[in-house]
This record gives structure tokens, C-alpha cells and sequence, in this order.
């Protein structure tokens, strides 16, 4: 079973998922998505890595017209442990492909979220 979620803004913005203000876009931010743990948590790592695109492109000086990123993943039933998160890019940009890889590549090396889910934090249930 896969976790699937989808992210847009600017002119990747969904017609048809829930709409949350965002920094970056005058329109919000789009989700597609169903309401379960795994999905929530695919979908902290589309959302990091949308707003981060923003925010790079910005430092680089690339305009970006439209973002969406989809992120999946599953789990294994036996132990509900991740078998891993894959995200996916669509950019909508009058930038050179050179530019729009150089801007990803910074992405991927920077976003918090994937950052810390590859380091795998460890998660406790307060006292």
C-alpha cells in the first residue's frame, strides 16, 4: 500500500485538495492527500522540500512559477517501520535546465525534513 501526498503552489496549485496559506505564493499551498499517520508523514517531506524550493530559488535568483512535489512511500505491516520515502519534482520555470538541477540539487542537500528523516531521530512518548 502506498502513502502517496501532493503538494502545488503557484501554478502546480491543486483545484481539488485542501488549500493552507504559504510564504512564498499569494495563492497558498495545494495538499492531495488522505489523513493518516503515513501520509502525514509523507507529507512533511513534500512540504519541507516545496517550501525550500521557494526559498532557494529565491537565493539563486530563479523565478518560479509553479512547484509540485508528490512523495511516496510504504511501510512494512509486520513492524509499521518505513520502507523509505521517494519525492518526486515538477517545476514550472523559465530557467535553464542547468539552473533548475543546481537549484534541486541544493534542495536535496538542504531541506530539514528529509534531512532529519534520513538521520532517523529517535521518537518518545513524554512521561
Amino acid at each position: 500500500m502506498a502513502f502517496d501526498v501532493v503538494a502545488g503552489a503557484g501554478s502546480l496549485l491543486s483545484g481539488t485538495g485542501v488549500r493552507f496559506p504559504h510564504r512564498w505564493t499569494s495563492a497558498g499551498v495545494s495538499v492531495d492527500t488522505e489523513f493518516t499517520g503515513g501520509h502525514l508523514l509523507h507529507l512533511a517531506a513534500a512540504g519541507c522540500v516545496l517550501n525550500d524550493l521557494y526559498r532557494e530559488a529565491d537565493r539563486l535568483g530563479i523565478e518560479l512559477a509553479g512547484v509540485r512535489v508528490t512523495a511516496t512511500g510504504g511501510f512494512d505491516t509486520a513492524t509499521w517501520a518505513s520502507t523509505g520515502i521517494t519525492y518526486s519534482v515538477e517545476l514550472d520555470s523559465a530557467a535553464t535546465a542547468e539552473e533548475l538541477e543546481r537549484l534541486l540539487a541544493v534542495v536535496d542537500d538542504v531541506a530539514e525534513i528529509p534531512r532529519a528523516l534520513r538521520a532517523g531521530p529517535p521518537v518518545r512518548r513524554a512521561p
